[in-house]
């Protein structure tokens, strides 16, 4: 079922208790290995900045401490970046996963669109773990995978903001591919480009919501209510340090940027804490200069 009204969404939540997994197995990530950003990307991704000259050394010894650290939690597979592609270290738009099965997104830049071609992450779910393929990649929608969809996996729920990023039919693709029970879907703030950077479900048990990242008020409200209690809201300027592009990985923490991190006022901290989370971060300024933080960075294996 596929909403788009919150009082329909609200109706439904109750309905689509925890079923399955609230979290991955195991995660996979690409090493970053471009000395430019995409100018593409640059078009809809606000959190870039193209005067910004990233360092790839100091990107790349972040993104190893980032490995290491997951790691901790779940194992962690890195797969090498490709020069061609800036944005490649974003892996979590262009492959996904559920139980048994890859799915491969429809990006909307062409930039992007090379990226959902490798044949060695296609081949390693196929031919090492035995996943069957989803592939939205030649789709006439556009459907960036868990950029544009923030899914709640207990549930079955999905999150789908609409933006240039995604569309109402790649909504519908991503729905079936996910074999999602409902799917949320509703307009981001102009100017805004995912919705991971405005809403992270947190292992089922909570969500971090930015709500001036959505177009009607009513929306983030609707969330808020469906999970009562544990939510953490976030300012503009949180959202802009990253606070809501967050992943759990294990029942029992949140990791995000040190950026995100620092940015959380004691009060938040203390609800995540009461939800069951200890707050893991790493540093990632360098990464972020790229338009995408932490969650960005991470393909859950499911």
């Amino acid at each position: 079922m596929i909403v788009t009204d919150p009082a329909a969404f609200l109706a439904g939540f109750p309905r689509m208790p925890m079923h399955a997994p609230a979290t991955a197995r195991a995660a996979f990530l690409v090493g970053p290995a471009s000395d430019a950003l995409a100018t593409e990307s640059a078009r809809d991704n606000r959190y870039m900045d193209l005067a910004c000259v990233p360092d790839p050394q100091r990107a790349l010894r972040q993104h190893a401490e980032l490995a290491r650290q997951l790691g901790t939690d779940a194992p962690v597979v890195m797969f090498p970046g490709d020069p061609e592609s800036p944005d490649g270290m974003f892996p979590n738009n262009v492959f996904a996963t559920t139980r048994g099965h890859l799915i491969v997104g429809r990006m909307r830049h062409p930039v992007r669109q090379r990226e959902a071609a490798r044949a060695d992450i296609r081949g390693f779910f196929r031919d090492v773990l035995g996943y069957r393929e989803i592939d939205l990649s030649a789709g006439d929608f556009v459907a960036e995978l868990t950029g544009a969809l923030v899914i709640d996996r207990a549930r079955g729920i999905g999150y789908c903001g609409l933006s240039e990023r995604c569309d109402m039919a790649g909504a519908r693709a991503m729905h079936a591919a996910f074999g999602l029970r409902l799917t949320f879907a509703f307009e981001l703030a102009p100017g805004e480009y995912h919705t991971n950077v405005v809403l992270a479900v947190l292992a089922g048990r909570a969500a971090t919501l930015a709500a001036d990242g959505f177009a009607d008020p009513a929306v983030p409200e609707a969330i808020a209510q469906a999970y009562a209690g544990s939510v953490v809201r976030l300012s503009p300027a949180q959202k802009c340090a990253f606070a809501a592009n967050a992943i759990s990985l294990v029942p029992a923490r949140v990791w995000m940027s040190t950026m995100a991190a620092a940015a959380l006022e004691p009060a938040q901290r203390a609800l995540l804490a009461r939800c069951g989370f200890a707050v893991g971060a790493v540093e990632l300024d360098e990464i972020e200069k790229a338009g995408g933080s932490l969650r960005c960075c991470v393909a859950e294996i499911f």
